[in-house]
């Protein structure tokens, strides 16, 4: 097998980019963004990396970064908001999902856009974002629309050099190097915040939110970057800013090096229902334990009729909720019942078509066309009419009436729930019903009377 003279610096060959999931195009050495260079035969299948790297391998598997291109929500909701459009800012950035999604084949040159037979797309960038793209990252040429910069070798006979985050590793199949990126928050910050592609309107600041952040302290003891959190979680192990978040022990590579910590590849962020949709059972258990560990409650009267509830972000490295603040779903549920468990008032609670009432207490960004008004397609977003999201640390405090006086045996509860996608949106959809999406309870704060 070719081999280069070796370099002594680890291997980790599955992807990392922190969080979620919007990656935007990558952008080769020496090219311009629009350019796509890369041969296809150049990038290595997933497999080939978990021959060694079997257990983060197994990690990724089922993970949000995974499924990015197979996500059903994803694409059922991306051409939904393609459809009708005719201005070409408008659609510009509707066909731009392809590229969050499948960064792969954007640089290889298919799919290019979403309206391509994505059912055509290569076996490799159907893997979504995946080792082969974010270990081959060197350089960052913009903190946004992922400015990757991207050095990838010649396919398995030549498989160049893979990054991570060690400087003594001796791996057999392919070279390696120490990347300083690879354990900054900045390479998460390439893919997760994103402009418009036409309009230039902020539509994801998971980034800056972090960058702006106590968390991003100068003080080294203080100071947690994006893998801070979403590398160290597993089963178990929530690891975010409110719980412990211990070391991983062990190896990166079938009988490598034993190490304090190895970055682990789960990348589920607060998504419990896709995942479940491919079996990953591990993952949706995973997004719940990180978001039952993410905000705080509080609830307390402040005259006979009047409940005042708090939400705190407590565990969240960003806002929240974060990624694309209009279509994530944080809202404050409030029902007081008596004795017998009757309703007497409640807010916040779904109807029969799993949709939320106009009036609910949620915490969201809400874009704007340009005029005033607002838009439920980002494609269209102009401008960001309100932003109620709740930033690191944080609090956000609602007064409700309750029209009426609890008497005793009454009791108050107020739940701060989550959902990954408005059912609002989903009940729009043509095809195959889709939903309803889980929702997670997380927080809650009972009062008796």
């Amino acid at each position: 097998m070719y081999k280069k003279q070796r370099i002594r610096v680890a291997p980790i060959c599955c992807g990392l980019a922190c969080l979620c999931v919007l990656l935007v195009l990558a952008v080769p050495v020496g090219a311009s963004s629009k350019e796509n260079t890369f041969k296809l035969d150049q990038f290595i299948d997933p497999e080939t990396c978990g021959a060694c790297h079997d257990e983060i391998l197994a990690q990724w598997e089922g993970s949000m970064h995974h499924l990015s291109h197979k996500d059903p929500v994803y694409i059922r909701v991306a051409n939904f908001f393609r459809q009708g459009l005719t201005d070409a800012g408008q659609i510009e950035e509707a066909e731009s999902c392809v590229k969050c999604h499948t960064p792969v084949g954007v640089v290889t040159g298919f799919p290019t856009k979403l309206s391509d037979d994505l059912s055509q797309t290569p076996d490799i960038p159907a893997q979504g974002i995946q080792c082969d793209y974010c270990h081959v990252a060197v350089d960052v040429s913009r903190m946004y629309n992922n400015g990757l910069v991207l050095s990838p070798g010649q396919g398995e006979d030549d498989p160049g050099i893979k990054y991570g985050p060690f400087d003594d590793a001796e791996p057999d199949f392919h070279d390696a190097a120490f990347s300083k990126l690879h354990t900054d928050s900045q390479i998460c910050g390439t893919c997760h915040d994103v402009k418009h592609a036409a309009f230039g309107t902020d539509l994801e600041t998971t980034y800056t939110e972090w960058k702006n952040s106590p968390y991003n302290s100068p003080d080294p003891e203080k100071h947690v970057p994006c893998q801070g959190c979403h590398m160290y979680q597993r089963p178990g192990v929530p690891a975010t800013g409110s719980t412990p978040r211990p070391e991983n022990p062990g190896s990166a590579a079938a009988d490598a090096k034993l190490r304090p910590h190895i970055f682990t590849h789960n990348f589920v962020g607060a998504n419990s229902g896709v995942p479940e949709m491919f079996t990953a059972k591990d993952k949706s258990v995973m997004a719940v334990e990180r978001l039952k560990h993410a905000a705080d409650i509080f609830l307390v009267m402040t005259d006979d009729h009047t409940a005042r509830v708090v939400v705190t972000n407590t565990g969240a490295g960003h806002s929240l909720p974060t990624g694309v603040g209009d279509l994530r779903q944080v809202w404050i549920e409030v029902t007081l019942t008596d004795s017998d468990g009757k309703a007497i008032f409640q807010t916040g609670v779904p109807g029969k078509n799993n949709e939320l009432p106009e009036n609910t207490v949620m915490f969201k960004t809400i874009f704007g066309d340009g005029l005033g008004n607002p838009v439920i397609n980002m494609a269209k977003a102009k401008e960001i009419l309100s932003d109620t999201r709740i930033p690191v640390g944080k609090s956000a405090a609602h007064l409700f009436n309750l029209k009426a006086s609890p008497q005793k045996g009454y009791t108050l509860t107020a739940r701060l729930l989550y959902r990954s996608m408005p059912q609002k949106i989903l009940n729009q959809l043509s095809g195959p019903v889709l939903g309803p999406l889980p929702v997670v309870e997380m927080a809650a704060v009972q009062k008796m009377f």
